[in-house]
């Protein structure tokens, strides 16, 4: 057997070894008090990974996961980088048509659901003829599983850093969700960038309150399990009870939070977070999204003491996070603006493209970043791929450059502050929506003329998704027009507020104007 220490060049070969070195420590613990070792997830990890093969699934096919942080959904994920094959995992709470466009999208040559059944169970079953469905709770499939090898596939020295590892799907502006790869590479250093950052090592433990088809779940799943540290799935009914969510940390004993800032508010809200709650959490990481300064300010004042707490930033087509910063009592010297996003990681770079109308400012612009955190781009999707990955313009050689439609502002001291966006791209509880995938998803409803949606900022920097619709039929309700959207978004992206209009304000150009629309609320 090669010893696989010697050459760490694919994320296949990175767990086996660490699984290798902490072998009979905890790779995953269960609130509910199921555990199991790094040795044993790696044997079920490769047990997956010839069950694939078994499957036919082979280097570069796409493996869909409906995965409810089961234990063997995350052995099921290292089964696909052992083998090279692309992982995504999706939302059992969205509805049936958002999730067809996607299937669409990837195409997967199998699809795996988890322990829960999503409510469109009947119209996957429906589809079965057209994808390779696999129940993994199923008698046959766990006893197939039984007779599967625990040998590391020969498969894996095939894989590449430059192999696709995995396709986040975000919200996409033409109403299609769009999916971003990532490569082996690009995680391996976001592997090494997590513990040099938060000096993580085996003794660590850290949560997994971010659903698995979220971005920030990458943090969650490779900084731990790849840095030898243990991983705590807070289920989603869990993280739903803000008092069991507390109680799961304290009793796990975790050492690292990392979470959208909104579940943090909401716990502080609530109430249900005391000065001798986490106390064994080192580090309080959060983003995704602005946390309310105030908010923060309780939260510092709560924890500052004894816990680091960091604010990161990233996109998704960049692996998650790029940058982030360690917050101070000066941090509260000014309470209107967001905290800093802070310097970009080793081997990130990026350009500031001006803005239009705008070459004056050389510190204002569009932050593009650059280097091997940088994804491949979106997948089947040559067109949006070539206008977010561009060529750096201030390069002679091939550079390939991520516009991230973020608009910064980069300080005296080299710290990078958010300051809007160039598009109608908002996060919102974490997620990042485009306003033209839920004007898309009105506008698809057969009674509806025209729509418009707009995010309206309220207390505490936090906001609400509202839309203005003009109908076809004057007995459509608002009610109506909710149930019917909830067919076609997920939870997360429906307007708190849906208000009927005569007719939709426009600017000089002809378009739906928002500015006019968010003036009406």
């Amino acid at each position: 057997m090669i010893n696989v220490d010697n050459y760490i060049y694919n994320l296949g070969l990175k767990f086996s070894a660490c699984a290798d070195r902490h072998s009979n420590n905890i790779a995953i613990n269960y609130p509910q008090g199921k555990s199991v070792s790094f040795s044993a997830l790696d044997e079920m990890s490769n047990r997956w990974a010839d069950f694939l093969k078994k499957q036919n699934i082979k280097y570069g096919d796409v493996v869909t996961i409906f995965n409810t942080k089961s234990l063997h959904g995350y052995a099921l994920m290292l089964g696909c980088l052992k083998i090279g094959a692309i992982y995504t995992n999706l939302d059992t709470s969205s509805p049936w048509l958002r999730i067809h466009k996607i299937l669409e999208t990837c195409n997967p040559s199998i699809i795996f659901l988890d322990e829960m059944m999503p409510s469109f169970h009947q119209e996957l079953l429906e589809s079965a003829s057209h994808y390779n469905l696999v129940e993994i709770f199923d008698d046959n499939t766990q006893a197939e599983l039984t007779v599967c090898s625990t040998d590391l596939p020969l498969e894996v020295y095939q894989v590449t850093g430059a192999s696709p590892a995995y396709i986040m799907f975000t919200s996409g502006s033409t109403g299609f969700p769009k999916g971003a790869v990532m490569s082996h590479q690009n995680v391996l250093n976001f592997i090494q960038w997590a513990q040099s950052t938060f000096s993580l090592d085996s003794s660590d433990i850290l949560t997994n309150a971010n659903p698995i088809y979220f971005d920030n779940s990458v943090f969650d799943f490779y900084a731990s399990l790849f840095n030898g540290a243990c991983l705590v799935p807070l289920s989603h009914e869990l993280v739903r009870n803000p008092s069991d969510i507390v109680q799961a940390i304290n009793d796990a004993g975790c050492t690292t939070w990392f979470s959208v800032p909104s579940l943090l508010v909401y716990l502080l809200t609530t109430r249900v977070l005391n000065k001798t709650d986490f106390h064994s959490v080192k580090r309080i990481i959060f983003g995704g999204e602005g946390f309310p300064k105030n908010k923060l300010k309780d939260l510092f004042e709560l924890f500052g003491d004894r816990i680091s707490l960091y604010n990161v930033y990233g996109p998704t087509e960049c692996t998650c996070i790029c940058s982030s910063y360690q917050i101070t009592d000066i941090d509260f010297k000014q309470m209107d603006v967001l905290a800093p996003l802070g310097k970009l990681a080793p081997n990130f770079g990026y350009v500031l493209l001006p803005l239009e109308g705008d070459n004056e400012d050389s510190k204002l612009g569009e932050l593009c970043l650059t280097g091997p955190c940088v994804g491949l781009g979106y997948f089947n999707d040559s067109e949006r791929t070539a206008a977010s990955f561009i060529q750096n313009p201030a390069s002679l050689y091939r550079d390939i450059i991520y516009r991230s439609g973020d608009i910064v502002r980069e300080d005296n001291l080299g710290y990078l502050h958010f300051k809007g966006r160039v598009d109608n791209q908002i996060k919102h509880m974490g997620y990042r929506i485009e306003l033209e995938e839920i004007e898309a998803a009105l506008n698809a409803l057969v009674y509806v003329n025209e729509a418009g949606v707009v995010y309206h900022k309220i207390s505490g920097g936090l906001g609400q998704i509202c839309a203005f619709v003009h109908t076809q039929n004057a007995d459509v309700t608002s009610e109506q027009i909710l149930v019917d959207l909830k067919l076609a978004l997920p939870p997360y992206m429906l307007p708190k507020k849906i208000r009927l209009l005569e007719k939709l304000p426009k600017n000089a150009n002809g378009k739906t104007d928002r500015i006019q629309l968010a003036a009406l609320l």
